[in-house]
């Protein structure tokens, strides 16, 4: 199912869609990479992992050009946010929003009751904006603080 959402932010056109194609996975993927690998410096055999393949991939564009991604995973009647990357130059544009609201979005088509997601601790108040809730210690990813939170979908 390709799941599409448009807005307008301030100039620029975001559609995210959910990923119905090769090129679309490529696309997220290397989105991923370059975000996780290249600029956080996460080792590339941790980055794209076994869970991928049961996953929703979602692509985000910007004027039409791939500059985010994200996945949800289903674990009983909660989804599992993860992988969320937005490309240095489109951060900002509101492209993280859309990519979050639409993954939440696809997680209730799901039936799914709630979403969490390891934040990394920098990205903790974007994520609080959008309502979900710190809970648990913090702890390490691929040698970067992370932290659970979980919003409840109404």
């Amino acid at each position: 199912m390709t799941h599409t959402a448009g807005l307008r932010h301030a100039d620029c056109m975001i559609e995210v869609v959910t990923v119905s194609t090769e090129q679309e996975l490529a696309d997220a993927y290397a989105i991923r990479m370059k975000v996780f690998v290249a600029e956080q410096g996460v080792p590339e055999e941790m980055e794209l992992d076994e869970l991928d393949a049961v996953a929703d991939h979602f692509l985000a564009r910007l004027d039409g050009q791939p500059m985010g991604a994200g996945r949800l995973l289903v674990r009983a009647d909660v989804g599992v946010l993860g992988r969320l990357a937005v490309l240095r130059e489109s951060r900002g544009t509101g492209l993280g929003v859309a990519l979050v609201l639409a993954i939440e979005e696809r997680a209730r088509e799901r039936g799914l009751v709630a979403v969490e997601l390891h934040s990394q601790t920098h990205a903790q108040g974007f994520y609080e904006k959008l309502g979900y809730e710190a809970y648990g210690e913090i702890g390490d990813d691929a040698g970067i603080p992370h932290i659970w939170m979980r919003k409840k979908l109404g």
